[in-house]
């Protein structure tokens, strides 16, 4: 069928990989850092720099269609004339948490608006940073008449700055003025957090067009990173993906959307026009950094310690609450270990039990999901820490699920390749509107639970009953 890039512009970097529409192989790539961002504020012609920079030495030669991945939460508040009232607001935004609280009440509550959007309001959201916008500069918040995200912005900007603006279902059900149950936006919302109404930028279906490029290139509908990567890596119902950063995420692929009166769940859309919930945690992979620092090592040492240890960790449970948690909802709360006797004071043992305890803790997210009905075969782990010995040997017992460590690829930027393929597609009339192409699953490393099910589950029973003991009954109210 032809030639597509897919574009992915991070927190970071621009990178770029041009692929075989029919068969997802990657032909060339490219890449650029951004300029070094200075807080949480930037002026978003670096990203165009930067992606100029990518596209460099004749790149996109022959490409015909183009998808976008952008990373997520960011705002870019326009004037009624298209300029950008002030520089965008990206990254999570501290300074916007009083303003979530705000508008948390402002509404009723958590489940007022989980029952609206299906999410609480948070720092990062354009909705948390529009009403900090109004709160702290009132001049500026006065001149916006238009709200764009970062995905939304670069195509915009691709195409020549059309008098169209769009952007797609997973965008929107991150910006928290849009209803992934309804599929709708919820203008009042914004004017609740900003005073007054704005233009919101039309949603498109997963393999609609943008538009064309004044050279004739076709522009997909983009999306934000998480959705990207989803569709890069090739997820689909019955997946769940665990993302090992310093805190932790896990998201499944769902028909319908889900949502909870205490906001555990954040309802997003996916690429697909499926929907993918997500639970957070507030802690992951600072558990196994901190551990590591404790015992003189570095991670691959403390995997190294852990796998010396037994299953069980000699009885020693570590509650992973270090930076208090999300899931379950103890926000002030601390890190504890238990168990402690003579024989488990070792550390290859404590080793053991921060693998275990960090396992844990996210496999406490899959169990919120799997108690809303999404189904669970296969766990991908995402992350430099899904490639430890110790993570890979605890992970498919703890989580009774085959678990799949995808090999390092730009899997966000392969998704907007693979949503342009599809765009290209449906223009043409050679893929149906609903089917996405079927490329290549993404290669990896599998790892059965097998015969040691029983005892990771039995080690899941250890720390839970510790958890209960000492938290009783804060994981059912997180639910």
């Amino acid at each position: 069928m032809g030639i597509v890039a897919g574009l992915d512009s991070s927190s970071e970097s621009t990178r770029i990989v041009v692929c075989d529409a029919d068969t997802g192989a990657v032909i060339r790539q490219g890449y650029a850092p951004h300029p070094a961002e200075k807080g949480h504020e930037i002026d978003p012609q670096a990203w165009l720099m930067s992606l100029g920079e990518a596209a460099g030495n004749g790149l996109l030669e022959g490409v015909q269609a183009i998808g976008v991945s952008a990373q997520q939460h960011g705002m870019l508040p326009l004037d009624a004339d298209g300029a950008l009232v002030r520089p965008a607001l990206v990254g999570n935004d501290k300074r916007a948490q009083s303003a979530a609280a705000d508008l948390t009440d402002a509404l009723g509550g958590r489940a007022a608006w989980t029952q609206a959007i299906g999410a609480v309001p948070h720092a990062a959201q354009p909705l948390t940073k529009l009403r900090w916008l109004a709160r702290n500069e009132p001049a500026n918040a006065a001149r916006v008449a238009e709200v764009l995200q970062p995905h939304d912005w670069l195509v915009w900007q691709l195409l020549g700055r059309p008098a169209r603006r769009t952007t797609d279902r997973g965008g929107a059900s991150g910006t928290g003025y849009w209803s992934a149950a309804t599929g709708a936006y919820r203008p009042d919302l914004v004017e609740l957090a900003l005073g007054h109404q704005v233009r919101l930028p039309e949603v498109l279906g997963p393999s609609g067009t943008a538009g064309f490029t004044p050279e004739g290139l076709l522009i997909s509908a983009g999306t934000g990173e998480t959705m990207a990567a989803a569709f890069g890596l090739g997820v689909g119902a019955g997946d769940a993906v665990v993302s090992l950063g310093a805190s932790g995420s896990v998201f499944g692929i769902h028909h319908e959307a889900l949502a909870d009166s205490n906001g555990t769940i954040t309802s997003f859309a996916d690429a697909t026009g499926m929907h993918l919930p997500v639970v957070h945690t507030s802690n992951a992979v600072r558990v196994l950094r901190g551990t590591a620092e404790m015992l003189g090592t570095d991670l691959p040492g403390l995997s190294e310690l852990a796998l010396k240890s037994t299953p069980g960790s000699y009885g020693l449970v570590l509650l992973p609450y270090l930076e208090g948690e999300r899931t379950p909802h103890l926000p002030h709360t601390a890190g504890s270990l238990h168990g402690l006797r003579r024989e488990s004071m070792k550390p290859e043992h404590l080793a053991r039990a921060a693998f275990e305890g960090m396992l844990c803790g996210l496999a406490d997210a899959l169990d919120v999901l799997r108690g809303r009905g999404v189904e669970v075969r296969r766990v991908f782990l995402l992350g430099a820490a899904a490639e430890l010995g110790a993570v890979q040997a605890a992970a498919p017992g703890l989580f009774g699920a085959q678990v799949v460590v995808p090999q390092p690829a730009d899997y966000a930027a392969l998704g907007a390749a693979r949503q342009a393929a599809w765009a290209l597609g449906a223009a043409h009339g050679t893929l149906a509107p609903h089917e996405p192409p079927r490329w290549p699953a993404a290669a990896s490393q599998v790892f059965e639970p097998g015969e040691d099910l029983p005892v990771g589950q039995a080690v899941r029973q250890q720390y839970i009953a510790v958890r209960e003991e000492s938290y009783a009954g804060a994981f059912l109210s997180s639910q």
